[in-house]
């Protein structure tokens, strides 16, 4: 089988190898990001493997079809990026990637942590040589309720993590895990902002949690709320948050994932002016932890990421289906 591999990235340069060798796979590695300008690239190749950063819009597909391109396999849990109707329509089929769970799970807790002790404030005062504690006292974990968003894989992982610290865990899903039983009390949305020191997002992006947290739901949360989101970006109304940090509504927020981040993070953009304002506002507040889209990166993660990208491929082609097709 033949498969182009689009944002090719270094790192992943060991597990390509092995698992290319291991199903037969000749690859071809493009270090840019699927476009519009270099979709061409992947004509006569059956399968294709992206990353969440590339386009993957109608235009994108219909390139790949007419180039003969039948699979495209995302080395990413989420796939907003890759517009599913005009896949279906083009007759592309598609998949996303199951990763370890623990590498998103983990990096949550640690922006927990740095929020409630503020982190941020610390470090800073600490690069400028002032080491006064005034001001930068913080919470213990097992005096807060925290809420969690979305229970799947990396929900129920970061709950198994938390409750390690003896929180009050309180979630929301509109399937409940039965794994999180004894350690997690599922409660209405509504009742969640309003009991949650905390609220951690681990819900996907689809068009009924688009802007989850937006004006009217930040209303209803406790004063002096904490937002995490190691989810999308799009789960907020970016500009409702500001607004509400402003007005010290919450009181802080860690954000691993932002509206509009693609072009952005994971590039280098020193010596460039972003057109960012949100991104710019956030990093300026002193009660805001802003990471780029970092909490997936792990060893462990990025290896299962290539492995069920290509093997996805693999049994498109050699059973007419994946275990990790995409059926909704």
């Amino acid at each position: 089988m033949n498969v182009i591999a689009y944002a090719a990235r270094a790192y992943e340069s060991d597990a390509f190898d092995r698992f290319a060798d291991e199903l037969g796979i000749t690859l071809t590695r493009v270090p840019q990001n699927l476009s519009l300008d270099n979709a061409h690239l992947a004509k006569g190749f059956e399968g294709v493997t992206i990353l969440s950063a590339c386009d993957a819009g109608a235009p994108v597909l219909e390139i790949l079809a007419a180039g003969g391109t039948r699979f495209v396999a995302a080395r990413t849990a989420g796939y907003n990026n890759i517009d599913a109707a005009a896949a279906r329509r083009l007759g592309i089929r598609f998949s996303n990637a199951d990763y370890s769970p623990n590498s998103v799970a983990d990096f949550a807790v640690m922006l927990i942590l740095m929020s409630i002790r503020k982190a941020k404030t610390i470090i800073a005062r600490n690069n400028a040589q002032d080491y006064t504690i005034v001001g930068a006292q913080g919470r213990e974990m097992r005096n807060l309720t925290i809420g969690i968003v979305g229970t799947g894989r990396i929900g129920a992982a970061t709950a198994k993590n938390l409750s390690g610290f003896d929180a009050c865990l309180i979630g929301y899903d509109v399937v409940p895990n039965p794994a999180l039983k004894e350690l997690v009390t599922y409660v209405p949305f509504e009742e969640l902002l309003a009991e949650s020191d905390v609220i951690s997002l681990h819900a996907p992006l689809t068009a009924t949690t688009r802007h989850l947290i937006n004006a009217d739901t930040i209303r209803k949360m406790k004063d002096g709320a904490i937002v995490v989101n190691c989810a999308r970006g799009e789960l907020i109304d970016t500009e409702a948050l500001i607004e509400a940090i402003e007005e010290k509504k919450i009181s802080a927020a860690a954000l691993d994932v932002l509206e509009n981040e693609r072009g952005i993070f994971h590039a280098d953009h020193r010596d460039e002016i972003l057109k960012h304002r949100q991104l710019a506002i956030l990093r300026a507040f002193p009660n805001v932890v802003v990471t780029t889209h970092n909490a997936f990166f792990t060893d462990q993660a990025v290896c299962d990421m290539v492995e069920v990208g290509l093997r996805s491929l693999a049994s498109f082609v050699r059973t007419g289906a994946s275990p990790w097709e995409i059926k909704a």
